[in-house]
């Protein structure tokens, strides 16, 4: 039994590490939360973010390889989106709790360490 709940967690602790890294990287970041709000194409994602297609084209590339975002040809294009909706929740939930973590400062030495 024990070492089903080892490679279970080991299982978890590599989903988390994709979603770390996926949001490691602020135009990734900002990738993600334009294609919670739709579906897009990347020459209009690159205009949006005022990044060059290249560099959008690389962080589209990681997003991918992370599991996070998913192509859907279109003709003769192919449009990005969320590879499942539940993410664009999971980034609302996750948000969300930072900034109410950030704004509780739980950390009694906070001031002092300058940590939470």
């Amino acid at each position: 039994m024990y070492s089903q709940e080892v490679l279970t967690l080991a299982a978890d602790i590599e989903v988390l590490a994709r979603f770390g890294r996926a949001l490691a990287d602020p135009i990734r970041c900002r990738i993600l939360l334009a294609l919670r709000q739709a579906p897009a194409y990347p020459a209009d994602l690159a205009d949006a973010l005022e990044v060059s297609r290249t560099r959008l084209s690389n962080h589209l590339a990681c997003l991918r390889d992370c599991g996070l975002v998913v192509t859907v040809p279109d003709g003769r294009r192919t449009r990005y989106e969320l590879a499942d909706e539940r993410l664009g929740h999971a980034l609302d939930d996750l948000r969300t709790a930072v900034v109410a973590v950030e704004a509780d400062k739980t950390c009694p030495d906070a001031d002092q360490k300058g940590c939470c």
